[in-house]
């Protein structure tokens, strides 16, 4: 896989070394993990099924909840269950895999709340013309974009790590594979391959966010010629979007944008955004968008009615 690789196998050092603290994180995790699953997967069956959340931005929220489940589950399902281990391994292939996966999925994330943001300004800024900039092949587009987008960013990570040669140690300093604590284990200089992760990841994390941040200002001063019920419409959808960028941004830009020679993983940070957000984002567009909250209503009251006929 690697030239003079001597390493077929990666012990990962885990979150916490305590055996009561980790059975106690199973305990917290679990619930944690399950209820991103079924949250996110509800957001995705709710837009499927309902005909009245059937416009672009739905269409992106199903995606963006599908890519959230695939996301996590690249790294918490084998989290979960170290937590029970007394050694966690994990083999350089599967290690590999992880990282092609895990940033798959986090770019197409980023893309995908950036095509977000551009559905809010074309429908803010420009609502005579949102049906036919927006229309449904665009749409699709744009998701087969995000989607791409991931692929290719996660392919220029792998042809980066796979020319490493790792001969021992086989310690990865942290509870899932990722570049920085992988690139520790090389046993060459990696300073060339540091500049093309921070490069490839952390200017994409980076450029995107402004992007976004732009278009919401755009947003905000193109709101004042609109009418106070249009407003608080418009800021309700976009407080939202805004919410799940920063949460998704913040932590990424902390870690992919610090120089490799002084990296040093934040484990918690890194909980972050591979546990916490996911799971907070089904809640965050819910609790705010009063049409999916009803959308979800209907269907659960057709799956209770189909319940009890006879």
């Amino acid at each position: 896989m690697a030239r003079t690789n001597n390493v077929t196998e990666l012990i990962i050092s885990g979150l916490f070394q305590d055996p009561e603290v980790q059975r106690a994180c199973f305990a917290v995790f679990l619930p944690v993990y399950l209820a991103m699953v079924v949250g996110n997967g509800l957001i995705v069956l709710t837009v499927r099924v309902s005909k009245s959340l059937h416009s672009p931005m739905y269409l992106f929220l199903s995606h963006l909840s599908l890519v959230e489940i695939s996301y996590s589950s690249t790294v918490v399902p084998k989290f979960i269950t170290d937590l029970l281990s007394k050694i966690k391994t994990i083999s350089l292939e599967g290690c590999v895999a992880q990282i092609f996966f895990f940033h798959f999925f986090g770019v197409a994330e980023i893309f995908l709340l950036t095509v977000m943001a551009y559905d809010r300004y074309v429908a803010i800024c420009k609502p005579l013309h949102y049906t036919t900039i927006m229309s449904r092949p665009v749409c699709h587009r744009l998701v087969a974009a995000s989607w791409l987008g991931g692929i290719i960013h996660s392919m220029v990570q792998i042809l980066v790590t796979v020319q490493l040669p790792f001969c021992g140690p086989n310690v990865i300093d942290h509870y899932f594979c990722d570049l920085h604590p992988l690139f520790k284990l090389a046993c060459t200089d990696t300073s060339v391959e540091g500049v093309i992760v921070l490069a490839n990841s952390g200017l994409i994390s980076v450029f995107s966010f402004f992007l976004l941040v732009s278009s919401y200002v755009v947003i905000l001063v193109n709101l004042r010629n609109h009418s106070a019920e249009g407003r608080r419409k418009a800021l309700s959808t976009c407080a939202s979007h805004v919410t799940v960028v920063v949460l998704f941004f913040g932590p990424a830009i902390f870690l992919y944008m610090r120089p490799p020679s002084t990296f040093t993983e934040d484990k918690l940070v890194a909980v972050f955004y591979t546990v916490v957000t996911p799971m907070l984002n089904p809640v965050i567009y819910t609790l705010r968008d009063a049409e999916v909250k009803v959308a979800m209503r209907r269907l659960w009251g057709r799956k209770v009615n189909s319940g009890v006929e006879p």
